[in-house]
């Protein structure tokens, strides 16, 4: 059987699945289709669009399975990444599909909630529609924004396709590429100047992308590519780390900073702290008036929320976020909420940093809440600790007051990381391929596209 939704007063066509309803020129997502008895993905009680498939939006749409609801979720990509172990991606260490995974399957049960794969320009909050580019509508009743967040470049756009960064697998790749492609070409350089500089790596940022970017970089060079080339020796190239403030780590305890670039130079990394990035070229970054010869530059030194407060009429953040209030509902805003990274929550005065954590858990309470009928409750940050890994059996984690450092804290942050992983399958192979390349270096994804 197949349900036709049409708006009163309004022009309707319907498409060959009967899904697409047109109201005054414009489709109307409406997806009622209803076959062999089984009920549509969502044909009653409140409609609820979710935008972005991330940490926060999954994790609300899995807590909304089963609610009296017809629940929407937009995303522009078709699967669910976990971006804290895109830099593995990034050199070799994991391949894609390893930390992905396609948001319908994950979604499969989930009868009530629909998956739209669509890039969304706008918020209509009068109307209460969300606005899609290729022309359609999605009307709701309720509206979850959960965009997460893209990389700062700090006014500078120019600079991301000579300095890409670890946020898509897209970016992953051209980062994998890249390193890959430079150690071939050196191997056949005559040039030694040439030859260096292809050999150079600098990582911008010393936070825990930019730390685990560098370490794992540095593996890679040390260890992994050892023995694989003729004419050069991979041990042999740089890294170097470049942080403008004066240690790396700065959201975690000085100590645990400090151990950081301990490490990460026993390891052979430069670490370069109070050096500002001044300009960067094609094959070339000014750091404090010094110009560093390099043909790889690998972008981690912020972040900033992406697109959604445009939507619904600007922000006064310097960072883009949308601030909302203790039940995470947008200010000035009726049945419109924000979360995660896109979200300015304060609590106990400071915003909540844009973490996985943070963004899931206030996924799952704003799911539950919007279960029911009434406002949702306060919702509070509970955190499981903070941690980021430098390198083979070195990592730092903190939960409050306590901290730990080395192959304690490094094996916490396995475990952490593949519970954290969507699917058994994903979990196994990722400890399978970790606990591979701890007894052998090997890393099985070392291809250039």
């Amino acid at each position: 059987m197949i349900m036709i939704q049409v708006m009163p007063g309004a022009r309707a066509i319907a498409d060959q699945d009967g899904t697409l309803v047109r109201q005054h020129g414009r489709r109307t997502i409406a997806p009622t289709i209803q076959q062999g008895g089984t009920p549509p993905s969502a044909c009653r009680g409140r409609r609820i669009v979710i935008v972005g498939g991330g940490f926060g939006g999954l994790a609300c749409a899995r807590a909304l399975a089963g609610a009296e609801a017809q629940v929407t979720l937009v995303d522009r990509r078709n699967h669910h990444l976990f971006q804290p172990l895109l830099y593995q991606v990034s050199t070799a260490a994991l391949s894609p599909a390893d930390i992905a995974a396609p948001i319908r399957r994950v979604l499969a049960r989930a009868r009530n909630v629909d998956v739209v794969l669509a890039d969304v320009t706008g918020v209509d909050t009068t109307g209460r529609t969300v606005k899609l580019a290729d022309g359609a509508d999605l009307p709701f009743d309720q509206l979850v924004l959960a965009t997460g967040s893209a990389y700062n470049y700090f006014a500078h756009p120019e600079w991301a396709p000579l300095a890409p960064a670890p946020k898509s697998i897209a970016d992953a790749r051209t980062i994998r590429a890249r390193l890959l492609r430079a150690f071939e070409e050196a191997e056949h350089c005559g040039d030694p100047g040439r030859r260096a500089a292809l050999m150079t790596i600098v990582v911008v940022g010393g936070g825990p992308t930019g730390v685990e970017m560098a370490g794992t970089t540095a593996e890679l060079a040390r260890y992994t590519l050892r023995g694989d080339f003729r004419h050069i020796d991979p041990a042999a190239a740089r890294v170097i780390l470049v942080e403008a403030g004066p240690r790396l780590l700065g959201a975690f305890p000085e100590k645990l900073g400090d151990y950081a670039a301990k490490r990460l130079r026993r390891m052979g990394v430069e670490v370069r702290l109070g050096g500002a990035v001044e300009r960067i070229e094609d094959g070339a970054v000014v750091v404090s008036g010094e110009r560093i010869e390099a043909a790889n530059v690998v972008w981690g030194a912020g972040i900033r929320a992406a697109e959604g407060a445009a939507w619904i009429g600007g922000t006064d953040d310097r960072g883009g976020r949308i601030a909302v209030d203790g039940n995470l509902a947008v200010t000035g805003q009726h049945d419109i909420y924000a979360l995660g990274d896109v979200a300015l929550f304060r609590q106990d005065g400071a915003p909540l940093p844009a973490l996985a954590q943070v963004a899931q858990q206030q996924g799952h309470h704003l799911g539950r809440a919007l279960r029911k009928a009434g406002p949702p409750p306060p919702y509070r940050y509970r955190t499981r600790g903070d941690t980021a890994v430098i390198g083979r059996h070195a990592a730092v984690y903190v939960y409050g007051r306590f901290t730990l450092t080395g192959r304690a804290a490094w094996l916490l942050w396995s475990i952490v990381h593949v519970y954290l992983l969507i699917g058994f399958e994903r979990r196994a192979s990722v400890m399978a391929q970790w606990i591979w390349r701890y007894f052998t270096f090997e890393r099985g994804a070392r291809l250039i596209d």
